[in-house]
Protein backbone atom coordinates (compact mmCIF):
# COMPACT_ATOMS: atom_id res chain seq x y z
CA UNK A 1 0.00 0.00 0.00
CA UNK A 2 2.86 2.42 0.85
CA UNK A 3 0.85 5.31 2.26
CA UNK A 4 2.38 8.71 2.08
CA UNK A 5 1.19 11.19 4.62
CA UNK A 6 -0.66 14.09 3.04
CA UNK A 7 0.66 16.08 5.95
CA UNK A 8 3.63 18.33 5.30
CA UNK A 9 6.59 17.92 7.63
CA UNK A 10 6.58 20.98 9.89
CA UNK A 11 10.06 21.68 11.29
CA UNK A 12 8.89 24.67 13.33
CA UNK A 13 6.26 22.57 15.09
CA UNK A 14 8.76 19.74 15.56
CA UNK A 15 11.00 22.11 17.52
CA UNK A 16 8.08 23.24 19.68
CA UNK A 17 7.03 19.62 20.41
CA UNK A 18 10.63 18.82 21.33
CA UNK A 19 10.72 21.78 23.74
CA UNK A 20 7.30 20.92 25.17
CA UNK A 21 8.39 17.39 26.06
CA UNK A 22 11.92 18.33 27.14
CA UNK A 23 10.56 20.83 29.68
CA UNK A 24 8.98 17.82 31.43
CA UNK A 25 11.33 14.96 30.45
CA UNK A 26 14.74 16.39 29.51
CA UNK A 27 16.73 13.19 28.89
CA UNK A 28 16.75 13.08 25.10
CA UNK A 29 16.14 9.30 24.91
CA UNK A 30 12.97 9.73 26.97
CA UNK A 31 11.96 12.84 25.00
CA UNK A 32 12.16 10.97 21.69
CA UNK A 33 10.18 8.00 23.05
CA UNK A 34 7.44 10.31 24.33
CA UNK A 35 7.18 11.96 20.91
CA UNK A 36 6.70 8.53 19.28
CA UNK A 37 4.02 7.46 21.75
CA UNK A 38 2.23 10.83 21.56
CA UNK A 39 2.30 10.74 17.76
CA UNK A 40 0.71 7.28 17.84
CA UNK A 41 -1.90 8.60 20.28
CA UNK A 42 -2.67 11.53 18.00
CA UNK A 43 -2.77 9.34 14.90
CA UNK A 44 -5.20 6.96 16.60
CA UNK A 45 -7.52 9.66 17.92
CA UNK A 46 -7.31 12.31 15.18
CA UNK A 47 -6.15 10.51 12.04
CA UNK A 48 -2.93 12.47 11.63
CA UNK A 49 0.53 12.80 13.09
CA UNK A 50 1.30 15.92 15.10
CA UNK A 51 3.71 17.46 12.56
CA UNK A 52 4.28 14.90 9.82
CA UNK A 53 7.26 13.18 11.48
CA UNK A 54 8.79 9.99 10.10
CA UNK A 55 10.26 7.25 12.28
CA UNK A 56 13.32 5.07 11.91
CA UNK A 57 13.52 1.67 13.61
CA UNK A 58 16.82 2.08 15.46
CA UNK A 59 18.33 -0.46 17.85
CA UNK A 60 16.79 1.17 20.93
CA UNK A 61 13.38 1.62 19.29
CA UNK A 62 11.58 4.06 16.99
CA UNK A 63 13.30 7.42 16.60
CA UNK A 64 11.55 10.53 15.26
CA UNK A 65 13.88 11.52 12.43
CA UNK A 66 13.42 15.28 12.34
CA UNK A 67 13.41 15.68 16.14
CA UNK A 68 16.64 13.68 16.30
CA UNK A 69 18.12 15.77 13.48
CA UNK A 70 17.32 18.93 15.47
CA UNK A 71 19.14 17.50 18.48
CA UNK A 72 22.14 16.68 16.28
CA UNK A 73 22.05 20.21 14.86
CA UNK A 74 22.24 21.67 18.36
CA UNK A 75 25.10 19.26 19.18
CA UNK A 76 26.92 20.55 16.11
CA UNK A 77 26.84 17.24 14.23
CA UNK A 78 23.67 17.54 12.20
CA UNK A 79 23.14 18.17 8.51
CA UNK A 80 19.59 19.50 8.87
CA UNK A 81 19.23 23.16 9.81
CA UNK A 82 16.03 24.19 11.60
CA UNK A 83 15.78 27.91 12.17
CA UNK A 84 15.91 28.86 15.84
CA UNK A 85 16.95 25.45 17.15
CA UNK A 86 20.32 26.52 18.54
CA UNK A 87 18.65 29.41 20.36
CA UNK A 88 15.82 27.23 21.69
CA UNK A 89 17.86 24.71 23.67
CA UNK A 90 21.30 23.34 24.34
CA UNK A 91 22.51 19.89 25.24
CA UNK A 92 24.10 19.00 28.57
CA UNK A 93 25.40 15.48 27.99
CA UNK A 94 22.18 13.54 27.32
CA UNK A 95 19.82 16.22 28.60
CA UNK A 96 17.94 18.74 26.51
CA UNK A 97 18.06 22.08 28.32
CA UNK A 98 15.37 24.43 26.96
CA UNK A 99 16.36 28.09 26.87
CA UNK A 100 12.81 29.25 26.24
CA UNK A 101 9.23 28.10 26.64
CA UNK A 102 7.60 26.23 23.76
CA UNK A 103 5.29 28.32 21.58
CA UNK A 104 1.95 26.83 22.53
CA UNK A 105 0.22 28.73 19.72
CA UNK A 106 1.81 26.23 17.32
CA UNK A 107 0.44 23.19 19.17
CA UNK A 108 -3.22 22.30 18.90
CA UNK A 109 -5.26 21.39 21.95
CA UNK A 110 -5.44 17.77 20.76
CA UNK A 111 -1.66 17.62 20.35
CA UNK A 112 -1.09 18.99 23.86
CA UNK A 113 -3.65 16.53 25.24
CA UNK A 114 -1.84 13.56 23.66
CA UNK A 115 1.55 14.84 24.79
CA UNK A 116 0.30 15.40 28.34
CA UNK A 117 -1.43 12.02 28.51
CA UNK A 118 1.69 10.16 27.38
CA UNK A 119 3.97 12.17 29.67
CA UNK A 120 1.66 11.32 32.60
CA UNK A 121 1.49 7.66 31.57
CA UNK A 122 5.20 7.17 30.87
CA UNK A 123 6.83 9.80 33.07
CA UNK A 124 7.83 7.38 35.79
CA UNK A 125 8.90 4.54 33.49
CA UNK A 126 12.55 3.61 33.42
CA UNK A 127 14.54 3.79 30.20
CA UNK A 128 14.32 0.02 29.97
CA UNK A 129 10.53 0.07 30.33
CA UNK A 130 10.26 2.73 27.64
CA UNK A 131 12.46 0.64 25.36
CA UNK A 132 10.30 -2.45 25.87
CA UNK A 133 7.13 -0.46 25.26
CA UNK A 134 8.53 1.13 22.10
CA UNK A 135 9.47 -2.26 20.68
CA UNK A 136 5.86 -2.67 19.57
CA UNK A 137 4.48 -4.57 16.58
CA UNK A 138 5.16 -1.61 14.25
CA UNK A 139 8.81 -1.54 15.32
CA UNK A 140 9.18 -5.30 15.04
CA UNK A 141 7.73 -5.27 11.50
CA UNK A 142 10.63 -3.20 10.13
CA UNK A 143 14.32 -4.12 9.73
CA UNK A 144 16.68 -2.17 12.00
CA UNK A 145 17.76 1.23 10.74
CA UNK A 146 14.95 1.36 8.17
CA UNK A 147 12.09 3.83 8.02
CA UNK A 148 8.80 2.75 9.60
CA UNK A 149 6.05 3.25 7.00
CA UNK A 150 2.96 5.11 8.16
CA UNK A 151 0.74 2.12 7.37
CA UNK A 152 2.84 -0.08 9.67
CA UNK A 153 2.51 2.41 12.55
CA UNK A 154 -1.22 2.86 11.87
CA UNK A 155 -1.67 -0.89 11.56
CA UNK A 156 -0.56 -1.29 15.18
CA UNK A 157 -3.33 0.97 16.50
CA UNK A 158 -6.88 0.18 17.61
CA UNK A 159 -9.36 0.26 14.72
CA UNK A 160 -6.44 -0.04 12.31
CA UNK A 161 -8.66 -1.01 9.38
CA UNK A 162 -10.77 2.15 9.74
CA UNK A 163 -7.69 4.33 10.23
CA UNK A 164 -5.87 2.80 7.26
CA UNK A 165 -8.93 3.31 5.05
CA UNK A 166 -9.13 6.94 6.17
CA UNK A 167 -5.43 7.50 5.51
CA UNK A 168 -5.65 5.87 2.10
CA UNK A 169 -8.95 7.35 0.91
CA UNK A 170 -9.34 10.50 2.99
Amino acid sequence: MALRSRQKLDAEKSLEVLLYVAKRMPVFYRTLKIIYFADKCHLASHGRLMYGESYRAMESGPVPSLAYDIIKQVQGTGRVQVEGATEAFHMDDFRIVPMREPDLDLLSESERECLDAIIAECGTMSGGELKVRSHDAAYKAVPRNKMMPLEVIAGDLPDADVLLDYLENG
